[in-house]
């Protein structure tokens, strides 16, 4: 096999093994935020957590795919690297804001469940009469 096989062989083992990882830990550390937002509902905390987690392979998985097609000849170990780094680095940047975006997407929906325990106003303790 030549230097752009290794390349790529080499790219989809880095991309998927972290892409499996990231979604691993936003599986197992996401599902409290998510239990807490549907006010201890661990059916559909579930349900929504794993959903979340198929969307992230997906978008994730399809985005390693798309960027895999390298134009550059690569002649020599060390361009090898250098596309490798920069694909990788791309990969790691994508991961990063989808991990964001599910921490946005987590508090909201936490904040949107504290928000209706709030405990209603205090009553008035008097009556002003309307002239």
């Amino acid at each position: 096999m030549n230097a752009v096989v290794w390349t790529y062989i080499v790219y989809l083992a880095l991309s998927l093994f972290l892409t499996v990882w990231v979604a691993h830990t936003l599986h197992r550390n996401g599902r409290v935020f998510l239990v807490d937002a549907f006010h201890g509902n661990e059916t559909l905390a579930d349900s929504v957590n794993h959903l979340l987690v198929v969307g992230f392979y997906l978008i994730n998985i399809g985005f390693v795919s798309f960027v895999l097609k390298t134009g550059e000849a690569i002649t020599t170990v060390q361009v090898s690297f250098e596309i490798l780094s920069g694909k990788m680095g791309t990969v790691l940047l994508v991961l990063g804001l989808m991990h964001f975006f599910n921490l946005f997407l987590f508090s909201r929906l936490r904040r949107r469940a504290q928000l209706g325990a709030v405990p209603p106003p205090v009553p008035p303790t008097q009556r002003i009469p309307v002239l």
